[in-house]
């Protein structure tokens, strides 16, 4: 079963603060980051209660960016940059075997979630907007997980140095 979903970062925002949208311009989620913190902090939230779902926090002192997803304030899972010479590979550490490998033309802002089991997801980048908007078609998997780390991926690719 294929999910649509639209990840849209807010225009006005510190911190990092996202909108995600299902195939219906209905928002589902909304992610929220704090302004002052030591490495990124953001808290996942159902966008119509505001209730947390999980929190994506950045593991400072790393030779490669990490972060964790949090659940309550115990490690679920962690998204890791994986070191490469050309190109970019990202992991998304599940609980389980299964785990999640990211690839894709990075430059272009396309990229595929694979697990063992074959594509999971797809990500594109809309190049004419004003903020960054990605396209995300879910065919397997948690969707959570696949949302937050398109948004890891966002911030450690793509997000201004001066922020």
């Amino acid at each position: 079963m294929r999910k649509l979903f639209q990840l849209k970062e807010k225009i006005w925002s510190f911190g990092g603060n996202y909108v995600i949208r299902d195939e219906n311009e209905e928002p589902v989620y909304a992610v929220k980051g704090k302004v002052f913190s030591w490495g990124k902090d953001l808290s996942f939230q159902d966008y119509h209660t505001g209730e947390e779902i999980f929190r994506i926090k950045q593991i400072l002192m790393s030779f490669m960016p990490r972060f964790e997803i949090l659940k309550d304030g115990e490690p679920l899972a962690e998204i890791r940059k994986e070191f490469q010479w050309f190109g970019q590979k990202f992991t998304l550490d599940v609980p389980g075997p299964n785990d999640y490998t990211i690839e894709g033309s990075f430059w272009q802002r396309e990229f595929e979630f694979r697990r063992a089991s074959g594509l999971s997801a797809r990500v594109s980048k809309a190049f004419w907007n004003w903020t960054d908007t990605y396209g995300i078609e879910i065919y397997e998997g948690d969707e959570a997980f696949i949302l937050a780390t398109a948004i890891v991926i966002d911030l450690v690719l793509f997000e201004k140095k001066s922020n």
